[in-house]
Formats: C-alpha cells, structure tokens, sequence
C-alpha cells in the first residue's frame, strides 16, 4: 500500500470510528471529546507502528519525542482535529494523517467523517472556480484578524469553520476560495490539509510566502495562507501592505 493509499485507509477507519462514538457516545460534551482524541489515536498509533514501524510518528495525543528529529520520515497525525466542534455534535471535524520527509509534506489524507468524504494526495479532487464575493474561511472562535482585513479589502465575506481539516476540504468542494490563518497551529493541525490541498492544485504557504517546514523541534505552523495559485501574489501583497 502507497503512503497516500495508507493515509487515506487510516483516516477514513478513525473517522468511522469516531462518527459512531459521536452518534452513541457520552452525552457529557468534554468526555465525548476526550474519549474520541483517545480512541482515535489509539487506532492510528497502533496502525502505523504496525505498517510503517521504521517512521517516526508527531501525534497531538502523544508525549514529546524529540528521537523524530533525526527520523527522514516522519508521520503527523491528529487524530480529531476539531474537538469542540466534535463534542458539540457537529460536522465541521476532522481526522488528519500526512507523512512529512525530511521536512517536507509528502502525502496526506483529511477524513471529514460528518459528510462521508475523505481526500487524499493520490486522488485529489477537480479544483472549482473561485467565487465572487471572495470567501475567507476563518475559525469559529478566533478569526484572524488578517483575514478579516484582506476581505474587507478585496469586498469578500467571512465563513466562520471549526477544524483546519473541514476548512481545507470546504474549499476543495468549492464552498470557499481562501484559507488564512493567523497564529499559531501545530504542524499535526497543518500537516495533512497543506498535503491534500496542494495535491489539488491549490497554493500553500506562510503569510510571508515562504513554505511550511515539518518535524521542528518545537512543532508549530506560525501561520498559512491556503488559496487558488492565481490569487496568491495579490493576497501576499496585501498582507504585506497591512502587516
């Protein structure tokens, strides 16, 4: 099995998993939460140290090992991304499983179980046209500022979205033309919508137009602009102007 194949065969059990521990787990919404994070990465973890024992694996779940600093091949892996979104019963969650090498996002999958879609770097979806207005995703309860600013600018609207995961898909359903998050996320958060997105043709990058690095010793994404490649010179632009 290709690492693509494998990526999207992982995400899509624990999002099955997930989907059915959401419709008949804990009423209570934080152990809901809690005993999805666990029973997630429990099956991820025990699935790649079964099919890929050489790879380091960065799960939000686990404790910090910084042995995967000298590993080439390095799993990332959130096993929900969008808790709250999860434990409020929603479908704007998400499973994360991307493979970075020596740095690099290699392959990935987003599994966004509440709509019975998974995408994977193997198989990446048609990239749809943009709309106009323009459609920034932002965070439910942290929206970027940036974006709002860039909106503002170029006449778009804001579409308020749990999970990194379900923002990225949105788009490659054509439901939203950009992603721009301000702040930091971790590189399990980042990881494998960078993958997918840029597998379909999408640009990825920093708000400074450098690329996502992988594997850090402190696992962090500062920020990201996700957007179709014809439009990212324009918002790069802007958020120099603003910055």
């Amino acid at each position: 099995m290709t690492d693509a194949d494998l990526a999207r065969h992982l995400a899509t059990a624990a999002g099955r998993l997930l989907a059915e521990l959401q419709k008949d787990g804990p009423a209570d919404p934080r152990a809901l939460g809690r005993a999805g994070d666990l029973a997630s990465n429990e099956y991820l973890m025990a699935e790649l140290r079964r099919q890929r024992p050489d790879d380091a694996i960065l799960s939000e779940e686990e404790a910090p090992d910084l042995a995967r600093l000298s590993a080439r091949r390095v799993w990332l892996i959130d096993p929900l991304d969008g808790t709250r979104e999860y434990s409020e019963r929603r479908k704007d969650w998400a499973v994360h499983v991307a493979l970075s090498i020596n740095g690099a996002i290699a392959d990935g999958a987003v599994a966004q179980p509440g709509l019975g879609q998974c995408v994977c770097t193997a198989h990446p979806p048609a990239l749809p046209a943009e709309a106009s207005p323009l459609r920034f995703l932002v965070s439910r309860t942290r929206p970027a500022p940036m974006a709002e600013t860039l909106a503002a600018a170029l006449g778009g609207v804001l579409v308020p979205m749990g999970s990194a995961g379900a923002k990225t898909l949105a788009l490659l359903r054509g439901e939203a033309d950009v992603y721009l998050h301000q702040g930091e996320m971790n590189e399990w958060d980042s990881g494998a919508p960078a993958a997918v997105a840029q597998a379909a043709g999408l640009s990825v990058s920093r708000l400074d137009g450098s690329a996502l690095r992988f594997n850090q010793p402190r696992p962090l994404t500062p920020d990201i602009l996700i957007c179709h490649p014809q439009r990212r010179d324009q918002l790069l632009a802007l958020v120099a102007a603003h910055s």
